[in-house]
């Protein structure tokens, strides 16, 4: 079962980076404005996502793979919480409510397991 979650969790990292570089106008949304650089974060995140989900994906990698992949999806807490910050229910997305702030924020926390689970399960 475990090589099942990994495999799936090194698609999802991959698949995830590559839409970072076909899409980058939907992730640059997603970055805080008091951060700034988006693009430069947007592409640097991409690319750590893919190469991230490579190391997931050969399975002499995978117990640094996924602590990896813990971390990176941690950093991304901080744009969750910015959004439920800001989040207001007047707003015409879902995202941008308070329900769909906190959605965001509990799938991240979600990953962050997912990455642990593989990484403890690869030791």
């Amino acid at each position: 079962m475990h090589a099942i979650a990994s495999v799936a969790l090194a698609v999802f990292l991959v698949v995830t980076g590559v839409a970072h570089f076909l899409v980058p106008g939907y992730f640059r949304t997603l970055v805080p404005a008091w951060l700034r650089r988006e693009r430069l974060l947007v592409a640097a995140s991409g690319a750590a996502e893919v190469l991230v989900g490579a190391l997931v994906l050969v399975p002499c990698g995978r117990w640094a793979g996924g602590w990896a992949a813990a971390a990176l999806i941690t950093c991304y807490l901080v744009s969750h919480v910015d959004a439920l910050r800001r989040a207001r229910p007047d707003r015409p997305r879902l995202l941008e409510r308070p329900a769909g702030a906190v959605a965001r924020l509990v799938v991240n926390v979600l990953y962050i397991a997912w990455a642990v689970a593989v990484a403890a399960t690869a030791a």
